[in-house]
């Protein structure tokens, strides 16, 4: 095929080279190229595009903030007025995540960004960290540079004015992150000529970005972020040991209860013995113990409490079932398993609850990326010591991940517990990512390729090989942990595997388009379809859906334009 004109989308060359294949009702790369030319539109949300607002996680009346330190935007009061929405201000200037509890909010709401965003999809109707990542892939591969570039100034606004790249640009993310991809969205926008003016408008780009992404890159070396003494790093949130505040009830927490009961041999001290209704002596034991079930009735400066800790305390409150709460330590865990962005997994406890346990493959390959992009960053704009300090922390977080997470003997990376001092026997498909970070030597990709069994059927990779009944398990499979693992095979010169499970997973997303008309945020490796049946944790199958169109479209360039993909 020839190469791409700067005028024509992806979608649109690549539906030409399928204009001969199936009919109507039959699975067809056609139709969903065309889905996806449209979902862009559809998915696309800005601040004066009133639907942004909505939130169906909380289902409480909009609220639209803004930074502390951000001059008024100047069409704010326009907003406010179009979008029936009430406009405040943060009562404080934010340097760090955790600098700020959104507990002190009377109500929680959107975060101001400045340019328009493409979200998920369904109740996902916010900019989220990771998925941002392989959305802006999507764009800058259909040729939509400037919604692309416009995603990763966002991110940098987050970092700037909310301390980090946010789970999603909602006021009780402000406690967490996402799998930092910031740098890797920086470096596709980079790579794309047509996303600046010329070659001083990107670099004058890049010098701006840069002190930002070194800025973001510091939430994760940061004392609770430490993997203990291995020198790698684990996923943590500041909110403390609470139910997160996005939680609209408690019924997700009495399931969790509720299968640790059933699943005894399961519970790795998760389980609390408390009364339903605590006395005062019990109450003040249960905020230690598990957490705060009568909430706040005054902080310092004497502030009265609001709606979002009456709603905290209900939902910690109503966290009960058969004689038991969960600790303290499981609501650590659980605030970690999101900012991981896997969840819900059983890879580090049921239920994700000891995820701020682990030394993760995922998290530790990321950041050698982010170091490695971040001395190639230094190297462009002339940072000589810059450059060599990245160098220095990319070289020690090598020589750590090969001493704790690479496992010669099963010629795979594990996630090592450096709380118990032991390595995870639970297989997962992360273990693909050193492949995509160029952290793996030639014999470990040789060892990674030689499993690709374990993890692979007929509709592309599965992300583990146990099914707990959760969606981040077995056999379920996602566009981003497919795409990583695509990229890295491909990288390390293992084409032929790329592109094989390549064609598996874009035949899973045409198979399910002509089933249904949809595409989802996953499906199932087994069948290679959406069926997608989950147990434990969260149940719905979300349409949209907007890492699902990028990968799809990385994918179909790989399998077309291979020489555009790296």
């Amino acid at each position: 095929m020839k190469s791409l004109s700067p005028f024509t989308s992806l979608c649109a060359v690549l539906a030409m080279a399928f204009a001969t294949t199936a009919a109507a009702g039959k699975a067809d790369p056609h139709k969903t190229l065309a889905y996806i030319d449209r979902a862009w539109g559809t998915l696309t949300r800005s601040m004066d595009d009133c639907s942004a607002l909505a939130d169906s996680k909380l289902g409480t009346r909009a609220v639209l903030y803004l930074p502390a330190d951000l001059p008024k935007p100047a069409k704010i009061d326009a907003i406010s007025r179009h979008c029936h929405v009430d406009v405040r201000v943060l009562p404080q200037v934010i340097d760090r995540l955790g600098d700020f509890s959104p507990t002190q909010l009377p109500q929680q709401g959107l975060l101001y960004l400045p340019h328009p965003y493409v979200v998920p999809g369904g109740f996902f109707n916010e900019m989220y960290g990771w998925d941002s990542y392989f959305i802006v892939l999507g764009l800058v591969a259909d040729h939509r540079e400037a919604l692309a570039r416009g995603m990763v100034d966002n991110a940098l606004f987050e970092v700037a004015h909310y301390g980090a790249v946010l789970n999603a640009n909602r006021t009780y993310y402000l406690t967490r992150s996402q799998p930092p991809f910031l740098s890797s969205m920086i470096r596709a926008v980079l790579d794309d000529p047509a996303s600046f003016r010329d070659k001083a408008d990107a670099r004058a780009w890049l010098r701006k970005a840069y002190p930002l992404a070194v800025r973001d890159y510091s939430t994760w070396t940061r004392k609770q972020h430490r993997a203990g003494a291995t020198g790698l790093a684990r996923y943590y949130d500041y909110g403390g040991a609470a139910p997160v505040l996005e939680m609209k009830n408690s019924s997700y927490l009495r399931g969790v209860i509720d299968w640790l009961l059933a699943h005894p041999s399961q519970d790795r001290g998760y389980l609390v013995k408390a009364s339903q209704h605590p006395d005062a002596a019990e109450m003040a034991l249960l905020k230690t113990t598990s957490c705060d079930v009568q909430g706040s009735t005054s902080v310092a400066g004497g502030r009265k409490p609001g709606a979002t800790d009456v709603q905290a305390s209900t939902v910690c409150a109503g966290a009960w079932s058969k004689g038991y709460r969960l600790s303290a330590d499981y609501y650590l865990g659980d605030r970690a398993m999101r900012e991981s962005g896997f969840d819900t997994t059983f890879r580090m406890g049921p239920f994700g609850g000891s995820t701020h346990h682990y030394a993760p493959v995922d998290l530790n390959s990321l950041l050698y990326r982010y170091e490695t992009d971040l001395h190639d960053f230094a190297v462009q704009l002339g940072l000589t010591a810059d450059a060599q300090r990245w160098a220095a922390a990319a070289a020690a977080r090598h020589a750590a991940i090969d001493k704790y997470l690479w496992r010669p003997e099963r010629g795979l990376y594990m996630d090592y517990d450096f709380v118990a001092g032991k390595p995870s026997d639970y297989l997962f498909v992360s273990t693909y990512y050193p492949l995509w970070a160029g952290a793996a030597s030639k014999a470990q990709a040789a060892a990674l390729r030689g499993h690709l069994g374990l993890f692979e059927k007929m509709g592309g990779l599965q992300t583990s090989d146990r099914a707990s009944g959760a969606q981040w398990d077995a056999p379920f499979g996602w566009a981003p942990t497919n795409w990583l693992a695509v990229a890295g095979l491909d990288a390390y010169g293992y084409h032929g595997d790329a592109r094989r499970i390549a064609r598996e997973f874009t035949a899973t997303i045409d198979r399910s388009l002509a089933a249904d008309g949809t595409i989802r945020e996953k499906y199932n490796m087994a069948s290679g379809n959406a069926d997608v049946t989950i147990r434990a944790g969260y149940k719905a199958n979300v349409i949209g859906f907007g890492w699902t169109n990028g990968v799809y479209l990385k994918m179909q360039q790989l399998l077309h334009e291979p020489h555009h993909v790296h």
